[in-house]
Parts: structure tokens; C-alpha cells; sequence
């Protein structure tokens, strides 16, 4: 209960940490990097070194992915995201700044060069990695569209929204999955449409809209802040969402390098490596997979650009993949579900580093 206070508390300062976030966001007329230096380098690699801080694009107002608490910090499974890239690159998870993104800005500011990375509960789809010059690094997170209605308007499926208005996020790719879920089912309904989530929060509590279509991880952080409402989560999942972290195309490098970011938080979680054990285990274990993630056997940094401690400073200063979660989506009372190790029945796993 205090942790959902606290939660509570945090959201209540995130307006002011949200657009104090803004004033030190880079300006879109920067220059824009070229993807790749000669001989196989990475532009984008050495403008972060250079400047000794990562750009990391997020939504800036995802409860449990990247919203700012009391204090401004940006927390959540996408800000920790950005801080275990900055720790691999920079051996500093601090050396961040967040820019807050709207879902009309986000690919134009990762195309521009206004950001690094972009993380920022964005689906990969054929569409984006074919015609936007991007490509997705790491998938963080597995989702998919849902509805929430009041708890007094008597609706328990989907399927018995029919004529129904139904909030939107513009620009996003729940706009095409609730209507071709309705077009499938033979229903109709009226798509109101934000341009902000917060926006489209408040106008569905106001009674704008019979129903708020959005990620199911978004509605159930959602629906811990508003216990005095009655709010329903309907049963059906009407789509499939891989969400992560983006990098332009054309830069192999620095995709290599946030790739194999993420699959260090899993693989630390899998061989029961934390951010309070990984010190110890770096000089006292045996097991050379355990070596070669943690820097003492082997140069997977050396191949990525890197320090070789690159994995290390991941985990101790993040945690792995278990403990993010634990940190960050466990206190909205969201199941991992599909998210768990492939190991315990889940779709996340680590590929071999070696």
C-alpha cells in the first residue's frame, strides 16, 4: 500500500518534472549525423561519446515505462532501458537525458539525429522498418490493445461495444487494431481522437468516451490510480505488441551494441546475476559464460566498440531484466505474463554471448 502512495504521489508531480524535461531537450534544428563513419564505425556511438550523454526519446508519461517521480527522475522499464544503454556505452547509467516525445514527434526526432535511441512503447511493425529508415534493436517488452470502460456500464467483452465511442491515442497503431477489430467483428463505433495520453486519460474519466483503447500494461498502471472509479479491463487482447527500443538503419554498430544491451539484462537474470551480486560474482565464479558477461574472459566488448565491462556496468548499476521489472511494473500489479524467461514459460530469452 505505501508503495502505491508513493506511485500515487509521483504522478501528481509529473506535469511539472514533465515539462521542466523539455527545457533541456536539444533543439530539432541540431545538426543531423550521418548513420555510419567509415571503416566500420558508428556515428552515432561516437556523437554520445563525444558528448558524453545519451539522447534517449520516451513517452515521459507511461506509468511503469518512463514517467517522472516527486523528485523529476524518469522512471520505468523504458527509462532503465535508456540508463543500461548509457551504463554500456558510457559506464555511467546516469549520463542520460530523457526527451519527452509525443507519438507524432517520435520517429521524426530518432530520424533527425534529435535522438539516439528512441524508447518509447513503440510496436515493430513491417510498415516502420521498411519505410522509416529504422529498425528495432530489442523488444523490452511484449503487449497488446485493450479496452477499459467504467464498471457501471454493464459491458464485460468487447464484443458488446457496438455503436460505442471509443477513446484514441493518434498516430499510434491502436487506431488500426481497434478498427480492424471492429470491422472483423461486424461492429461499429466512433474514434475520438488526443494527441496526448494524458489528454485521453482525462477525457474518458469525464465521459467522453464509452471505452479507452491502449495498451493493456498502460491501462492497468492506469486503472492502480484511479481506485475510487469502478474501472474495467475487458478480457480481450485484440492484438499482438512487441515494444523496445529503435535506432536508425544504416548504423550497425550502435545496433549491435543496443541489441546486446538488452540481451545482457536477460542473460543476467537467467544466470541469477543482480546488480547486488555481479561485483562478487566477477571475481569468484568458474562458469565461463558467467565470465565472459561479466568482462573477466573473452573481448565481447572489445567486439561491440565497448569497454569489456560493458555488461558489468549494465547489471550493476540497472539490474537485470527480473529486477527492472520487480522496480518498475510489479507495484501496478501487472502480471508478467509473456514477458517471463522463456525458461518459466515465457517469450524472453537471452541469445548466446559468446
Amino acid at each position: 500500500m505505501a508503495r502505491r502512495r508513493h506511485f500515487v504521489s509521483s504522478l501528481c508531480g509529473a506535469t511539472a518534472a514533465f515539462l521542466s524535461l523539455f527545457a533541456s531537450a536539444p533543439s530539432s534544428a541540431q545538426s543531423r549525423p550521418e548513420v555510419a563513419s567509415p571503416g566500420g564505425g558508428s556515428a552515432t556511438l561516437e556523437a554520445v561519446r563525444a558528448r558524453r550523454l545519451l539522447l534517449c526519446g520516451v513517452s515521459g508519461e507511461s506509468p511503469g515505462f518512463s514517467l517522472p517521480d516527486s523528485r523529476g527522475d524518469m522512471r520505468g522499464l523504458d527509462a532503465d532501458t535508456c540508463r543500461a544503454v548509457a551504463a554500456a556505452v558510457l559506464g555511467d547509467a546516469k549520463l542520460v537525458r530523457y526527451v519527452p516525445l509525443s507519438p507524432q514527434a517520435r520517429f521524426t526526432a530518432l530520424q533527425s539525429g534529435e535522438v539516439d535511441l528512441l524508447v518509447r512503447n513503440t510496436s515493430w511493425t513491417l510498415t516502420r522498418e521498411a519505410s522509416l529508415g529504422l529498425t528495432m534493436a530489442w523488444i523490452n517488452f511484449h503487449d497488446g490493445t485493450a479496452f477499459v470502460v467504467r464498471g457501471d456500464a454493464g459491458v464485460t467483452s468487447a464484443k458488446q461495444l457496438d455503436g460505442a465511442t471509443v477513446c484514441l491515442l493518434q498516430g499510434t497503431t491502436t487506431e488500426l487494431d481497434v478498427a480492424a477489430y471492429f470491422r472483423a467483428n461486424g461492429l461499429h463505433f466512433t474514434p475520438v481522437l488526443f494527441a496526448g495520453v494524458t489528454e485521453t486519460g482525462a477525457a474518458f474519466l469525464a465521459g467522453r468516451c464509452d471505452a479507452w483503447a491502449n495498451d493493456a500494461s498502460y491501462l492497468g498502471a492506469f486503472r492502480t490510480t484511479q481506485p475510487d472509479k469502478g474501472l474495467a479491463i475487458l478480457p480481450e487482447r485484440i492484438s499482438s505488441e512487441p515494444v523496445g527500443a529503435m535506432v536508425r538503419k544504416g548504423d550497425d554498430r550502435w545496433f549491435d551494441l543496443v541489441r546486446w544491451t538488452g540481451a545482457a539484462l536477460l542473460a543476467a537474470e537467467e544466470a541469477g546475476i543482480t546488480s547486488t551480486n555481479a561485483a562478487e560474482q566477477k571475481h569468484t565464479t568458474s562458469d565461463p559464460s558467467v565470465q565472459r558477461l561479466l568482462g573477466t574472459q573473452g573481448d565481447l566488448g572489445t567486439a561491440l566498440g565497448v569497454d569489456n565491462a560493458w555488461a558489468f556496468n549494465v547489471i550493476s548499476q540497472v539490474g537485470n531484466y527480473g529486477e527492472v521489472w520487480e522496480r518498475n511494473l510489479a507495484p501496478l500489479g501487472i502480471e508478467r505474463g509473456a514477458n517471463r524467461l522463456a525458461s518459466q514459460g515465457g517469450l524472453m530469452y537471452a541469445p548466446p554471448l559468446r
